[in-house]
């Protein structure tokens, strides 16, 4: 199995580029599918290898749900394949608690019909590659960007499902010829290659990603870096299986001294006692590549997570008496140019890309300058907590690829491994997990100076996030009264002498509003549709605090940080449950709801008809369908032709938002009462605010 490398969008004319971007989406589309062979049978599907992630079934059908919703998402098609499985498969930020992993909200289909749904997915982007309007360069901005997404997504997928596969019990796997491990392996101690270090002289390090760079790129990789680096020494070799077995044999896992506290944690909440892949046995320590189980390979990189990796630096630091650590991506940088990788793309004279093997393969193989293995074999972990670059800004389509992860608890990882393919195995690549997780990952270790500390919350600069931090959370303006909780009020009066157990506020942004809900409700969902908003929720919730920084004028900015208890909503946090979702696609289990709220969505939504019938569906009877909004129709958000009012209809009578509410609704659900006006104040810099009137209009199922 070898997989292309990631394309040049600059480079050819259109009908050239239309046939390579084809080429590359069936290379990945069939490279993903054939990793699934690896599975012993259709059982092996629904098993949960890792307690944090979904089952396998899961990214079967993730990967090419994506490709649909990111296309409805960007217009280049109008209707869904399986609005079930685009909603079932969609989320796959499945590393954050309040992702629910729960297996009793999941009704997974059968393998024969994701493999039926996924044909289909097949055969449309086929004809759309083949049809779809663009222009060279693909860029950004391109019809045709959307598609190459898809195709890397799929590759990062590719290599975070094997990683589960792995993990499965041997009985749900099998060797497959077209996934060969390597077969050349050293048992003996005294065959180990000893590890020893490099000097690496000092200097200049960037990473200048340009907007219109030639090769696809992820958000975090785009901005400004440009560090100098001081001297220091790495290892000459990735930390092998023989070199760490003496941290196992000197009863390193046992030793609270060696881990750091989150690591700590980590060690005894798991028990650990060794690294995952390795299973001890009477005569001795085997290991687990993909699809088998043999004796230990002393001279393969040892696969751990960061804590297992700063437990061993610590570890040889006692031993040697010297500073051991792991290196920060700016000394990694600066390793990798001191050796001359300069290529854009790794492939070659690499274990990368699956150009030589399905697992990985001695340290002493890979020889780059006085490195080995500077790329390839397994991905490299460091000390620096992912960042962004100056400059930084996300892609509409996929705002929350990196935004969640911002957070100094995902740790960059370095060089890509036996399977990273596309985007991995390129030189700009930036790719984080949280400390504890495992991907086929190890490390090499330097000798230097002490390492940065990590702060544990930091503030938020994307400047959307930061201006609804401070709508919800902030000071009232211009004697405007707090919206979210001015709507939360509004509602809970409402509500008066009705059943109050569950609600939904759909809609909600960073949060606020839900809190002030659950101050009524035994249960609060809120549900949004972008991650960078989630996310905020979610910290405010977890840690009880959020920070961030606000605009005053130019590139000044002030610092400002919110409390839940000064707000008096310290007592909700276990009553509310966020998660991302798409108002037009919700997940089934959303339902059941005595108050559903949705503030200022109605005119942000692409389908507002399917939204409301929708909601009936998920309304008890007797309960209230409350919804505000300014009604600023605009196309960008909704076709005109899905406009709900605000125009004349076809007798040249004026068509009312409200109106057309009351029509969209009927005969199910009823009015409520008058509508009425809620002021809001959104502070967009320190001298510019928008102030805005929303409708507010209460309707009763029946």
């Amino acid at each position: 199995m070898q997989a292309m490398s990631t394309l040049k969008l600059n480079e050819g004319s259109v009908e050239q580029k239309r046939m390579e971007v084809k080429t590359y989406f069936l290379d990945s589309f069939d490279t993903y599918e054939s990793l699934f062979s690896c599975l012993s049978s259709d059982e092996a599907f629904y098993q949960r290898p890792e307690r944090l992630r979904h089952p396998l079934i899961f990214y079967f059908g993730h990967t090419a749900t994506f490709f649909i919703n990111k296309l409805i998402l960007s217009k280049a098609i109008n209707e869904r394949i399986n609005p079930r499985f685009e909603s079932l498969f969609a989320i796959g930020v499945d590393e954050m608690s309040w992702d629910d992993l729960n297996d009793k909200n999941y009704d997974w289909p059968t393998v024969d019909e994701v493999r039926a749904y996924r044909d289909q997915v097949r055969t449309l982007m086929c004809d759309l590659i083949d049809t779809i309007n663009f222009s060279m360069p693909i860029n950004w901005e391109s019809p045709m960007w959307p598609i190459v997404m898809g195709i890397e997504h799929e590759r990062i997928h590719l290599e975070t499902s094997s990683v589960l596969i792995r993990q499965l019990p041997l009985s749900f796997v099998k060797p497959q010829d077209a996934w060969p491990r390597c077969s050349d392996s050293v048992t003996s101690p005294d065959k180990i290659p000893v590890n020893d270090f490099v000097n690496v002289s000092s200097g200049s390090i960037s990473q200048n990603k340009s907007w219109d760079n030639q090769y696809y790129g992820w958000d975090n990789e785009y901005g400004t870096l440009n560090e100098h680096v001081n001297d220091f020494k790495a290892s000459k070799f990735l930390v092998s299986n023989g070199e760490f077995l003496s941290f196992v044999e000197d009863g390193g896992y046992d030793k609270a001294e060696y881990w750091e506290e989150e690591g700590n944690s980590w060690r005894l909440y798991t028990k650990a006692k060794h690294p995952l892949f390795w299973s001890k046995t009477k005569s001795g320590f085997v290991y687990r590549s993909m699809t088998e189980e043999f004796a230990l390979p002393l001279d393969w990189p040892v696969d751990v997570n960061y804590h297992e990796a700063k437990a061993f630096c610590n570890y040889k630091s006692e031993k040697s008496g010297e500073v051991i650590r792991l290196p920060t991506e700016n000394e990694w940088l600066r390793m990798r140019d001191d050796a001359g990788l300069n290529q854009a793309v790794y492939c070659d004279g690499f274990n990368i890309a699956l150009q030589k093997h399905a697992s990985s393969e001695p340290v002493n193989t890979n020889q780059t300058g006085e490195f080995y293995d500077v790329v390839g074999n397994v991905w490299q972990w460091t000390e620096t907590p992912i960042y962004p670059f100056d400059g930084f800004k996300v892609h509409p389509l996929y705002d929350d690829f990196t935004t969640p992860t911002f957070d100094n608890k995902h740790n960059l990882i370095k060089g890509g491994s036996w399977i990273s393919t596309g985007n991995e195995a390129m030189k700009d690549s930036r790719y984080a997990f949280r400390r504890h997780f495992f991907q086929h990952a190890g490390f090499r270790y330097v000798q230097g100076e002490s390492v940065i500390q990590v702060n544990d919350l930091d503030y938020e600069s994307d400047t959307q996030v930061s201006q609804y931090s401070e709508f919800h959370y902030g000071d009232e303006y211009y004697g405007v009264a707090n919206f979210a909780k001015a709507s939360a009020e509004f509602c809970i009066q409402q509500m008066a002498g009705r059943a109050s157990a569950r609600a939904l506020d759909l809609g909600c942004a960073v949060g606020r509003s839900t809190f002030e809900l659950a101050t009524h409700f035994d249960h609060v969902d809120g549900v949004d549709f972008s991650a960078r908003f989630i996310k905020t929720a979610f910290s405010m919730q977890e840690r009880g605090e959020v920070r961030y920084n606000l605009i005053e004028e130019g590139e000044l900015t002030s610092f400002k940080s919110r409390k839940l208890s000064a707000m008096g909503l310290e007592n909700t946090v276990d009553k509310v449950s966020f998660s991302q979702g798409d108002a037009c696609n919700l997940k089934p289990q959303l339902t059941g709801y005595d108050l559903i709220f949705m503030g200022n969505l109605i005119d942000r939504v692409y389908s507002p008809r399917k939204v409301l019938a929708d909601m009936s569906e998920r309304l008890n009877p007797g309960g209230l369908l409350i919804i505000a909004s300014p009604f600023t129709w605009l196309e960008e958000y909704t076709e005109r032709n899905e406009w709900l009012g605000g125009y004349k209809d076809e007798n040249g009578e004026t068509l009312s938002s409200t109106d057309a509410l009351e029509q969209a609704l009927s005969p199910n659900l009823v009015r409520v009462g008058q509508s009425k006006d809620i002021p809001f104040v959104i502070r967009e810099t320190k001298r510019k605010h928008q102030h805005t009137l929303s409708e507010f209009n209460v309707f009763e199922k029946k």
